[in-house]
């Protein structure tokens, strides 16, 4: 599975699974963006066959829903929807 990587200040790994096409995933990158994190993303509508079957099943270990926007912290905190609040929590730890 191929991610973007964002450069900024690194507080852990953070992983956005997101679509090109939800203004909450953008509501989300925009957040982290503005607290210049370092984190990578994946577009998943943007993929196609085998690496949008890793990236779906990848993104289902961690939100069985399969909804979007969701953020992989550290690979154990996971963050579902857009909640700017809960980013900040988290990398305040």
């Amino acid at each position: 599975m191929e991610l973007e990587h964002v450069n900024g200040e690194n507080k852990g790994d953070i992983l956005l699974f997101a679509l090109s096409t939800c203004g909450w995933c953008k509501k989300t990158r925009e957040h982290l963006e503005k607290l210049n994190l370092e984190y990578d993303y994946i577009y998943v509508d943007l993929t196609e066959g085998e690496e949008r079957n890793e990236a779906v099943e990848t993104l289902q270990k961690y939100n069985k829903d399969i909804s979007f926007p969701t953020i992989v912290y550290n690979d154990k905190d996971i963050i579902i929807g857009y909640k700017p609040d809960e980013i900040d929590d988290l990398i305040k730890e």
